[in-house]
Protein backbone atom coordinates (compact mmCIF):
# COMPACT_ATOMS: atom_id res chain seq x y z
CA UNK A 1 0.00 0.00 0.00
CA UNK A 2 1.06 3.02 -1.11
CA UNK A 3 0.07 7.13 0.08
CA UNK A 4 -0.82 8.87 -3.24
CA UNK A 5 0.27 12.37 -3.81
CA UNK A 6 -1.07 14.70 -6.42
CA UNK A 7 1.74 17.77 -7.11
CA UNK A 8 -0.44 20.59 -9.50
CA UNK A 9 -1.57 17.76 -11.33
CA UNK A 10 -3.28 18.86 -14.90
CA UNK A 11 -4.29 17.06 -17.71
CA UNK A 12 -5.71 18.19 -21.43
CA UNK A 13 -6.80 16.09 -24.34
CA UNK A 14 -5.43 18.88 -26.53
CA UNK A 15 -2.12 18.96 -27.85
CA UNK A 16 -1.52 23.16 -27.20
CA UNK A 17 -4.17 23.81 -24.42
CA UNK A 18 -5.16 27.67 -24.25
CA UNK A 19 -8.12 28.10 -21.71
CA UNK A 20 -9.05 26.56 -18.28
CA UNK A 21 -11.82 24.92 -20.34
CA UNK A 22 -9.36 22.73 -22.35
CA UNK A 23 -7.90 21.20 -19.27
CA UNK A 24 -9.94 17.66 -18.30
CA UNK A 25 -8.17 17.98 -14.97
CA UNK A 26 -7.58 21.88 -14.00
CA UNK A 27 -4.32 22.06 -10.75
CA UNK A 28 -4.99 19.21 -8.41
CA UNK A 29 -2.99 19.44 -5.12
CA UNK A 30 -4.07 16.32 -2.47
CA UNK A 31 -3.22 13.18 -1.34
CA UNK A 32 -4.74 9.92 -0.92
CA UNK A 33 -3.44 8.25 2.80
CA UNK A 34 -2.09 4.48 3.04
CA UNK A 35 -5.04 2.00 3.58
CA UNK A 36 -8.06 4.75 3.48
CA UNK A 37 -11.30 4.16 1.81
CA UNK A 38 -11.98 7.06 -1.18
CA UNK A 39 -14.82 7.69 -3.83
CA UNK A 40 -14.36 9.92 -6.22
CA UNK A 41 -18.16 11.25 -7.21
CA UNK A 42 -19.30 13.57 -9.67
CA UNK A 43 -21.07 13.92 -13.14
CA UNK A 44 -20.31 11.94 -15.92
CA UNK A 45 -17.27 14.08 -17.61
CA UNK A 46 -16.07 16.29 -14.30
CA UNK A 47 -12.72 14.40 -14.52
CA UNK A 48 -13.08 10.97 -12.40
CA UNK A 49 -11.77 8.67 -15.09
CA UNK A 50 -9.17 11.01 -16.13
CA UNK A 51 -7.90 11.14 -12.42
CA UNK A 52 -7.88 7.81 -12.08
CA UNK A 53 -5.84 7.01 -15.22
CA UNK A 54 -3.24 9.59 -13.73
CA UNK A 55 -3.28 7.59 -11.06
CA UNK A 56 -2.81 4.01 -12.44
CA UNK A 57 -0.83 5.42 -15.30
CA UNK A 58 -2.79 4.76 -17.70
CA UNK A 59 -2.35 8.26 -18.82
CA UNK A 60 0.82 10.35 -17.94
CA UNK A 61 -0.54 14.13 -17.15
CA UNK A 62 -0.07 17.38 -19.17
CA UNK A 63 1.94 18.87 -16.11
CA UNK A 64 2.64 18.49 -12.56
CA UNK A 65 3.72 14.86 -10.17
CA UNK A 66 2.29 11.72 -9.04
CA UNK A 67 4.29 10.72 -5.75
CA UNK A 68 3.95 7.48 -4.40
CA UNK A 69 5.17 7.20 -0.60
CA UNK A 70 7.01 9.97 -1.70
CA UNK A 71 8.43 8.60 -5.05
CA UNK A 72 7.73 10.12 -8.23
CA UNK A 73 6.22 7.65 -10.64
CA UNK A 74 4.79 10.12 -13.17
CA UNK A 75 6.57 8.24 -16.04
CA UNK A 76 6.04 5.05 -15.11
CA UNK A 77 3.60 2.58 -16.68
CA UNK A 78 1.25 0.96 -14.18
CA UNK A 79 2.93 -2.51 -14.52
CA UNK A 80 5.84 -0.39 -12.77
CA UNK A 81 2.84 1.09 -9.91
CA UNK A 82 1.94 -1.87 -7.78
CA UNK A 83 -1.78 -1.46 -8.36
CA UNK A 84 -4.90 -3.47 -9.24
CA UNK A 85 -7.70 -2.21 -11.30
CA UNK A 86 -11.54 -3.46 -11.49
CA UNK A 87 -13.38 -1.85 -14.62
CA UNK A 88 -17.13 -1.20 -14.73
CA UNK A 89 -17.23 -4.66 -17.11
CA UNK A 90 -15.93 -7.68 -15.97
CA UNK A 91 -12.22 -8.35 -17.43
CA UNK A 92 -11.74 -12.55 -17.54
CA UNK A 93 -10.65 -15.61 -19.04
CA UNK A 94 -13.70 -17.38 -19.73
CA UNK A 95 -12.44 -20.74 -20.41
CA UNK A 96 -10.22 -20.66 -17.14
CA UNK A 97 -12.58 -21.67 -13.68
CA UNK A 98 -13.08 -19.04 -11.12
CA UNK A 99 -10.30 -19.92 -8.50
CA UNK A 100 -7.75 -19.68 -11.77
CA UNK A 101 -9.07 -16.42 -12.58
CA UNK A 102 -8.29 -15.11 -8.69
CA UNK A 103 -5.13 -16.71 -8.54
CA UNK A 104 -3.98 -15.65 -11.96
CA UNK A 105 -2.83 -12.06 -10.77
CA UNK A 106 -0.70 -13.57 -7.69
CA UNK A 107 0.61 -16.95 -10.43
CA UNK A 108 1.77 -13.77 -13.02
CA UNK A 109 4.00 -12.22 -9.74
CA UNK A 110 5.46 -15.63 -8.48
CA UNK A 111 3.52 -16.34 -5.20
CA UNK A 112 4.10 -19.94 -4.40
CA UNK A 113 1.31 -21.95 -4.38
CA UNK A 114 0.41 -22.67 -0.79
CA UNK A 115 0.02 -18.74 -0.70
CA UNK A 116 -1.95 -18.60 -3.81
CA UNK A 117 -4.72 -21.04 -2.39
CA UNK A 118 -5.04 -19.45 0.44
CA UNK A 119 -5.43 -15.89 -0.59
CA UNK A 120 -7.70 -17.14 -3.29
CA UNK A 121 -9.59 -18.95 -0.64
CA UNK A 122 -10.02 -15.82 1.82
CA UNK A 123 -11.59 -13.55 -0.99
CA UNK A 124 -13.51 -16.21 -2.22
CA UNK A 125 -15.05 -16.90 0.82
CA UNK A 126 -15.13 -12.90 1.16
CA UNK A 127 -17.01 -12.49 -1.90
CA UNK A 128 -19.11 -15.41 -1.63
CA UNK A 129 -17.88 -16.67 -4.33
CA UNK A 130 -15.99 -20.39 -2.52
CA UNK A 131 -18.75 -22.92 -4.24
CA UNK A 132 -18.18 -21.66 -7.66
CA UNK A 133 -13.80 -22.08 -7.79
CA UNK A 134 -14.07 -25.18 -9.48
CA UNK A 135 -16.68 -23.27 -12.29
CA UNK A 136 -16.11 -22.06 -15.63
CA UNK A 137 -16.11 -18.49 -16.12
CA UNK A 138 -18.14 -18.51 -18.95
CA UNK A 139 -21.04 -20.19 -17.22
CA UNK A 140 -21.71 -17.80 -15.10
CA UNK A 141 -23.90 -14.66 -14.74
CA UNK A 142 -23.18 -11.13 -14.82
CA UNK A 143 -23.24 -10.23 -11.03
CA UNK A 144 -21.08 -13.56 -10.82
CA UNK A 145 -18.85 -11.95 -13.27
CA UNK A 146 -18.43 -8.55 -11.69
CA UNK A 147 -17.82 -10.53 -8.24
CA UNK A 148 -15.12 -12.22 -9.81
CA UNK A 149 -13.32 -9.42 -11.45
CA UNK A 150 -13.22 -7.51 -7.51
CA UNK A 151 -11.58 -10.69 -6.44
CA UNK A 152 -9.18 -10.19 -8.94
CA UNK A 153 -8.41 -6.47 -8.05
CA UNK A 154 -8.20 -7.96 -4.22
CA UNK A 155 -6.36 -10.96 -4.40
CA UNK A 156 -2.72 -9.39 -3.74
CA UNK A 157 -2.45 -8.00 -0.54
CA UNK A 158 1.00 -6.22 -1.83
CA UNK A 159 -0.60 -3.63 -3.64
CA UNK A 160 -0.08 0.53 -3.77
CA UNK A 161 -3.89 0.72 -4.07
CA UNK A 162 -6.72 -1.06 -5.34
CA UNK A 163 -8.52 1.82 -8.32
CA UNK A 164 -12.83 0.66 -8.90
CA UNK A 165 -14.02 2.54 -12.17
CA UNK A 166 -17.57 2.37 -11.68
CA UNK A 167 -17.46 -1.55 -11.03
CA UNK A 168 -20.94 -1.54 -9.96
CA UNK A 169 -22.81 -0.56 -12.94
CA UNK A 170 -23.87 -3.38 -14.88
CA UNK A 171 -24.79 -5.16 -11.14
CA UNK A 172 -28.73 -5.79 -9.98
CA UNK A 173 -29.58 -3.10 -7.16
CA UNK A 174 -30.22 -5.70 -4.80
CA UNK A 175 -26.82 -7.03 -5.46
CA UNK A 176 -25.23 -3.75 -5.56
CA UNK A 177 -26.04 -3.00 -2.48
CA UNK A 178 -24.51 -6.46 -0.96
CA UNK A 179 -21.65 -5.55 -2.43
CA UNK A 180 -21.04 -2.35 -1.13
CA UNK A 181 -21.44 -3.90 2.21
CA UNK A 182 -18.53 -6.53 0.89
CA UNK A 183 -16.34 -3.92 -0.10
CA UNK A 184 -16.46 -1.92 3.26
CA UNK A 185 -15.99 -4.97 5.16
CA UNK A 186 -12.92 -6.07 3.03
CA UNK A 187 -11.55 -2.72 3.29
CA UNK A 188 -12.20 -3.11 7.19
CA UNK A 189 -10.09 -6.62 7.25
CA UNK A 190 -7.45 -5.96 4.93
CA UNK A 191 -6.46 -1.96 5.37
CA UNK A 192 -5.72 -1.26 1.70
CA UNK A 193 -5.91 2.08 0.02
CA UNK A 194 -9.49 1.62 -2.29
CA UNK A 195 -10.07 4.36 -4.32
CA UNK A 196 -13.83 4.20 -5.97
CA UNK A 197 -14.88 5.83 -8.71
CA UNK A 198 -18.99 6.74 -9.25
CA UNK A 199 -21.63 8.92 -10.17
CA UNK A 200 -23.92 7.60 -7.75
CA UNK A 201 -23.74 9.49 -4.66
CA UNK A 202 -25.48 6.36 -3.19
CA UNK A 203 -22.61 4.54 -4.04
CA UNK A 204 -20.24 6.60 -2.50
CA UNK A 205 -21.49 7.75 0.78
CA UNK A 206 -21.89 4.34 1.91
CA UNK A 207 -18.29 2.98 0.53
CA UNK A 208 -16.17 5.57 1.57
CA UNK A 209 -14.63 7.24 4.88
CA UNK A 210 -13.62 10.44 2.58
CA UNK A 211 -15.71 11.74 -0.43
CA UNK A 212 -14.13 13.73 -3.24
CA UNK A 213 -16.77 15.70 -5.10
CA UNK A 214 -15.93 16.70 -8.45
CA UNK A 215 -16.95 19.22 -11.04
CA UNK A 216 -15.89 20.67 -14.22
CA UNK A 217 -11.97 19.03 -13.78
CA UNK A 218 -11.68 20.36 -10.15
CA UNK A 219 -11.95 19.00 -6.90
CA UNK A 220 -14.40 21.00 -4.84
CA UNK A 221 -14.60 19.42 -1.64
CA UNK A 222 -12.88 16.55 0.36
CA UNK A 223 -14.87 15.55 3.01
CA UNK A 224 -17.19 12.26 5.01
CA UNK A 225 -20.20 12.38 3.87
CA UNK A 226 -21.32 14.45 6.86
CA UNK A 227 -19.21 17.25 6.05
CA UNK A 228 -20.27 17.34 2.66
CA UNK A 229 -24.19 17.44 3.05
CA UNK A 230 -23.82 19.39 6.31
CA UNK A 231 -21.05 22.30 5.12
CA UNK A 232 -21.06 22.10 1.51
CA UNK A 233 -18.46 24.37 0.67
CA UNK A 234 -19.50 24.56 -3.12
CA UNK A 235 -22.91 25.31 -4.73
CA UNK A 236 -22.69 22.46 -6.98
CA UNK A 237 -21.69 20.30 -3.99
CA UNK A 238 -25.03 21.39 -1.88
CA UNK A 239 -26.88 21.01 -5.25
CA UNK A 240 -25.55 16.97 -5.99
CA UNK A 241 -25.08 15.61 -2.49
CA UNK A 242 -29.05 14.58 -1.10
CA UNK A 243 -32.50 13.98 -2.98
CA UNK A 244 -33.51 16.58 -3.29
CA UNK A 245 -30.21 19.00 -3.33
CA UNK A 246 -29.90 22.66 -1.45
CA UNK A 247 -32.46 25.56 -1.93
CA UNK A 248 -30.68 28.41 -2.98
CA UNK A 249 -31.92 31.84 -3.30
CA UNK A 250 -30.09 35.69 -4.13
CA UNK A 251 -29.98 37.89 -1.41
CA UNK A 252 -28.89 40.54 -0.26
CA UNK A 253 -27.92 41.51 3.54
CA UNK A 254 -29.45 44.48 5.66
CA UNK A 255 -27.61 43.44 8.96
CA UNK A 256 -28.36 40.06 10.29
CA UNK A 257 -31.04 39.50 7.55
CA UNK A 258 -30.98 38.06 4.29
CA UNK A 259 -33.45 40.01 2.30
CA UNK A 260 -35.03 37.97 -1.11
CA UNK A 261 -37.26 40.26 -3.23
CA UNK A 262 -37.83 42.18 -0.10
CA UNK A 263 -38.83 39.29 2.54
CA UNK A 264 -36.67 38.96 5.47
CA UNK A 265 -35.09 35.64 6.42
CA UNK A 266 -33.11 36.01 9.76
CA UNK A 267 -28.97 34.30 9.67
CA UNK A 268 -27.13 33.56 12.66
CA UNK A 269 -25.10 36.06 13.78
CA UNK A 270 -21.76 34.66 12.73
CA UNK A 271 -23.35 33.99 9.05
CA UNK A 272 -24.12 37.57 8.92
CA UNK A 273 -20.76 38.92 9.90
CA UNK A 274 -18.94 36.65 7.25
CA UNK A 275 -21.14 37.46 4.68
CA UNK A 276 -20.86 41.26 5.32
CA UNK A 277 -17.14 40.81 4.14
CA UNK A 278 -17.98 38.28 1.49
CA UNK A 279 -17.14 39.25 -2.12
CA UNK A 280 -19.34 38.47 -4.66
CA UNK A 281 -23.29 37.59 -5.37
CA UNK A 282 -24.86 36.26 -2.25
CA UNK A 283 -27.09 33.44 -2.22
CA UNK A 284 -28.94 31.78 0.67
CA UNK A 285 -28.95 28.23 0.70
CA UNK A 286 -30.82 25.62 2.85
CA UNK A 287 -31.58 21.66 2.96
CA UNK A 288 -35.18 20.66 2.77
CA UNK A 289 -35.33 18.52 5.76
CA UNK A 290 -33.96 21.54 7.76
CA UNK A 291 -36.92 23.88 6.47
CA UNK A 292 -39.92 24.45 8.90
CA UNK A 293 -43.55 23.70 7.31
CA UNK A 294 -46.40 25.74 8.53
CA UNK A 295 -50.27 26.01 7.73
CA UNK A 296 -50.56 29.38 9.76
CA UNK A 297 -48.36 32.31 9.49
CA UNK A 298 -45.47 32.15 12.46
CA UNK A 299 -42.80 34.06 13.71
CA UNK A 300 -40.08 35.03 10.65
CA UNK A 301 -42.17 32.57 8.06
CA UNK A 302 -42.52 33.48 4.28
CA UNK A 303 -45.36 32.90 3.15
CA UNK A 304 -45.33 30.33 -0.04
CA UNK A 305 -47.49 28.68 -3.07
CA UNK A 306 -47.31 24.84 -2.89
CA UNK A 307 -47.22 23.18 -6.39
CA UNK A 308 -46.92 19.71 -6.06
CA UNK A 309 -46.59 17.10 -3.03
CA UNK A 310 -44.40 13.96 -3.78
CA UNK A 311 -45.00 10.84 -1.15
CA UNK A 312 -41.69 9.57 -0.61
CA UNK A 313 -43.32 6.39 1.91
CA UNK A 314 -41.41 7.78 5.54
CA UNK A 315 -41.84 11.59 3.95
CA UNK A 316 -43.20 14.10 1.45
CA UNK A 317 -41.12 16.70 -0.65
CA UNK A 318 -43.04 19.35 -1.32
CA UNK A 319 -42.69 21.79 -4.42
CA UNK A 320 -43.58 25.60 -3.42
CA UNK A 321 -42.86 28.73 -5.25
CA UNK A 322 -41.94 32.28 -3.91
CA UNK A 323 -42.00 34.67 -5.49
CA UNK A 324 -41.07 32.71 -8.90
CA UNK A 325 -38.32 30.92 -7.12
CA UNK A 326 -38.63 27.21 -6.49
CA UNK A 327 -38.20 25.69 -2.84
CA UNK A 328 -38.37 22.38 -1.73
CA UNK A 329 -39.45 21.13 2.11
CA UNK A 330 -39.45 17.37 3.03
CA UNK A 331 -42.17 17.23 5.51
CA UNK A 332 -41.66 13.93 7.97
CA UNK A 333 -44.61 11.16 8.00
CA UNK A 334 -47.24 11.98 9.87
CA UNK A 335 -46.78 15.59 9.81
CA UNK A 336 -49.92 18.05 8.18
CA UNK A 337 -49.53 18.75 4.88
CA UNK A 338 -51.20 21.92 3.98
CA UNK A 339 -53.35 22.02 0.71
CA UNK A 340 -52.45 25.34 -1.10
CA UNK A 341 -50.91 27.63 0.85
CA UNK A 342 -47.86 27.63 3.69
CA UNK A 343 -45.60 29.00 5.93
CA UNK A 344 -41.65 28.15 5.54
CA UNK A 345 -39.42 29.04 8.50
CA UNK A 346 -35.28 28.93 7.99
CA UNK A 347 -33.64 28.43 11.23
CA UNK A 348 -30.75 30.45 11.43
CA UNK A 349 -27.96 27.73 12.35
CA UNK A 350 -29.25 25.79 9.58
CA UNK A 351 -28.97 28.60 7.05
CA UNK A 352 -25.64 29.31 5.08
CA UNK A 353 -24.39 31.68 2.72
CA UNK A 354 -22.74 31.59 -0.48
CA UNK A 355 -20.69 34.44 -2.10
CA UNK A 356 -20.18 33.40 -6.30
CA UNK A 357 -20.92 29.65 -5.57
CA UNK A 358 -18.59 29.43 -2.65
CA UNK A 359 -19.82 28.67 0.84
CA UNK A 360 -18.80 31.98 3.27
CA UNK A 361 -16.69 30.85 5.93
Amino acid sequence: MARIEFDQIAHSYYPNPREPSDYALKEINTLWEDGGAYALLGPSGCGKTTLLNVISGLLQPSRGRVLYDGTDVTALPPEKRNIAQVFQFPVLYDTMSVFDNLAFPLKNRGFNRADTIRRVKEVAEILDLTQDLNKKAAGLSADAKQKISLGRGLVRSDVAAVLFDEPLTVIDPHLKWQLRRKLKEIHEQLKLTLIYVTHDQVEALTFADQVILMYEGEIVQIGTPEDLFENPRHKFVGYFIGSPGMNFLPCTLEGQNARVDGITIPLAEETAALGAKAAGALELGIRPMHIEVHAAAVNDGVPVTIEAVEDQGSFKILSTTLNGHTLRARVPEGHPVPERQAWLRFPPLRTKLFADERLVI
